[in-house]
This record gives structure tokens, C-alpha cells and sequence, in this order.
């Protein structure tokens, strides 16, 4: 590969990165997340399914070995939550934290998180952001019902949240392959 093909090459955007990544790079990632949001629709969602879900999510935890927290929920109502071995209290703010954005925006929390970053500045520089009630960082996904909308959100906290948010898209990719959703 020359030196001219290395330099084209668009390397990820990394949402816990600096200001200095190309605009291309947020741009892609934004399309890949959208992607997944039009992919990612299901046909229903029980609290039964809620279980399940979160269950898929306990196994590829503990399988990796991840110290993560899991939470599903509807609006004020916990469908499912675990702590796997080196979640912390911590975690828990963010689960929430992170599931009121989604839930608030209808999008993925690490969607909304950067949308914020392309219009030039950060989620938590609106004045409404409180960042102790909100936090746009990665882990957080409404999950939609074709033709309804989101009814639920799935989040995940423990990794940088990029990993936060393709853990719980795997997830959700499996789980909608598995049942036929």
C-alpha cells in the first residue's frame, strides 16, 4: 500500500476521542447507527422478551468477562437488571442516565450524543442537559416496534461507550435473528 492510499483510509470515529477527527469519520458513524436503528425494528416487545434480552446480554457479559450493568425498562417500569462481577454503583447512574436520553430522543443515546458533536459542541453544553439526570454516551437503545415506535430501551454500562453501544447492538441483532422479530 503507498503512503497516498494509507492517508485515504478513514479510520472510525472514536466518540471519546478529541475535536481533531475528520468530519467524514463522525459522519459514517452517525449513517452506521441510523442503519441500525431502521434495521433493528421488531414486531413486539413483551416482558418476556425484556427477559430474554437480558439474559443474551448476562451470557455474552460473562462469557467476555465484562464488568457491566444491564438494564430494560419502559417508562417507570425496570423490565430487567443485572450487575455482572465489577459492575459498580456507578453503572447504575449511567444505565440511567443514559436510558433517559434514549427514551427522551427515541434514538440511541450515543446517536443523540453525536449529533451534538456535528452541530459543533457536546450534549452536555445545552442548558437543558442536566448532567446528572442525562448523559448521551453510548449504551443505550430504544427498542422499536414497527409501525408503533420505541416502547422500551435496552442499556448497557460498564465499557467505553462505543463498546457500551455495539454490545447492545449484537444483541439486539441476535436476539431479532433468533425469535424472528
Amino acid at each position: 500500500m503507498s503512503n497516498d492510499a494509507a492517508s485515504t483510509v478513514l479510520r472510525p470515529f472514536d466518540p471519546d476521542g478529541g475535536n481533531d477527527q475528520p468530519a467524514e469519520a463522525l459522519e459514517a458513524l452517525i449513517a452506521k447507527i441510523e442503519g441500525e436503528v431502521a434495521d433493528l425494528q421488531f414486531t413486539r416487545f413483551t416482558n418476556d422478551d425484556a427477559v430474554a434480552l437480558g439474559q443474551l446480554l448476562v451470557q455474552l457479559g460473562v462469557g467476555r468477562n465484562l464488568p457491566i450493568a444491564i438494564g430494560i425498562s419502559k417508562p417507570n417500569h425496570i423490565l430487567f437488571r443485572a450487575a455482572l462481577d465489577g459492575a459498580t454503583p456507578d453503572n447504575d447512574f449511567w444505565l440511567e442516565a443514559k436510558s433517559r436520553v434514549a427514551a427522551r430522543y427515541l434514538s440511541p443515546s450515543l446517536l443523540i450524543g453525536l449529533q451534538a458533536r456535528r452541530n459543533g459542541g457536546r450534549y452536555e453544553d445545552n442548558p437543558m442537559a442536566d448532567p446528572s439526570t442525562y448523559a448521551a454516551h453510548g449504551g443505550s437503545f430504544p427498542l422499536y416496534i414497527r409501525g408503533v415506535g420505541p416502547v422500551a430501551t435496552v442499556t448497557v454500562s460498564g465499557l467505553p461507550q462505543l463498546e457500551d453501544h455495539r454490545l447492545v447492538v449484537e444483541a439486539l441483532r441476535t436476539f431479532h435473528a433468533a425469535e424472528g422479530l
